[in-house]
């Protein structure tokens, strides 16, 4: 690890990448540590409900829960296709508590305009409306509808991906847990992008961090939210709640990922990597210097945001030629 045993990440702008800083002031505006905040947050997304891409076709439909409730998803995919496509289930971020599938709408075209494929972005309850399990519920019935209605929605059903940054990462790695150990549905590819994935936060990168953006103290406070009564002490957290605690990786889906050096996840993502390489799974992974949470995306049009976002979508460009899975 980059930082000695018994030492914290104190981050200061000099950590940071020298085009990042500008970006980082943003992300320490941007998020504050407290529940009204993130509530405020996250009634904000609403507003971006219903958006589009243009050039893409576009809709919206409702995955039936097995309480007869409803989870709202999105669909994009490109216009006229002509034969049937690689799914990607993308799963927003948010740190569990915030924003919405349209909050995401760049990165969804960015993947669609690499490689032809349909996106099915699932509006999954977040924290501040239902704690664990209700997000992973409703990511994994959506996993199921998409291969069900893979000849409707237009996808190859031995081709569904999964992807998703921060706490959509870490959603991602639950999901593909879930999904080997429940056998129901195949992935061929996950992209768990610097996946918010252990709650004990015991890691140098985790404790006490005060990156821009997403430190400890957020991190703790989307934890918390997210586990529920699960965070008092003495309980035991699932794995497919926190991915980190998952005792065997054998039987995952070949994985990309990256992080920043300077974040909290780095040392769980590195964690995870190495888990998963041990399990026999392929793995590719970069570690990006001097880089904050989300750098890829507050820092969209810097040299390393845009170098982190061509690993990942340069990546899916293979998966896209080589990765299935049969059902």
């Amino acid at each position: 690890m980059l930082f000695g045993k018994g030492i914290v990440l104190r981050v200061t702008s000099q950590m940071i990448d020298k085009e990042l800083r500008a970006a980082a002031l943003v992300g320490r505006l941007l998020m504050q540590p407290w529940p009204w905040y993130f509530r405020l947050m996250a009634d904000a997304s609403a507003r971006a409900r219903g958006q589009n891409i243009s050039g893409l076709a576009c809709d919206e439909v409702s995955i039936t829960r097995r309480d007869g409730s409803a989870i709202r998803t999105r669909i994009f995919k490109p216009l006229n296709a002509s034969k049937p496509l690689p799914a990607l289930l993308y799963l927003h971020g948010g740190g569990y508590a915030m924003c919405a599938p349209e909050t995401f709408l760049f990165v969804i075209e960015d993947f669609i305009k690499t490689r032809d494929c349909v996106v099915i972005a699932p509006a999954y309850r977040r924290s501040i409306e239902a704690p664990y399990p209700a997000a992973i519920d409703d990511c994994y019935d959506t996993l199921v509808w998409t291969k069900t209605n893979a000849a409707a929605l237009g996808v190859r059903d031995d081709q569904i991906m999964v992807g998703g940054h921060s706490a959509g990462g870490g959603l991602t790695a639950a999901l593909t847990l879930r999904a080997r150990d429940r056998g129901e549905v195949k992935i061929a590819f996950q992209m768990p992008i610097y996946p918010m994935i252990d709650d004990r936060m015991q890691s140098q990168s985790a404790r006490d961090n005060t990156a821009p953006l997403w430190g400890s103290k957020p991190n703790a406070l989307g934890w918390s939210l997210y586990l529920g009564d699960l965070a008092k002490p003495g309980a035991v957290v699932p794995y497919d709640a926190a991915p980190a605690r998952a005792p065997d990786y054998r039987g995952l889906p070949p994985t990309l990922t990256y992080v920043g050096d300077i974040e909290p996840f780095r040392d769980e993502t590195i964690a995870y990597v190495e888990n998963l390489r041990r399990a026999g799974v392929e793995v590719e992974f970069e570690l990006f210097k001097g880089c904050f949470h989300g750098f890829d995306t507050l820092g969209r049009n810097t040299t390393l945001g845009r170098r982190a976002t061509q690993f990942a979508l340069d990546g899916f460009s293979r998966a896209v030629d080589t990765r299935f899975a049969a059902q």
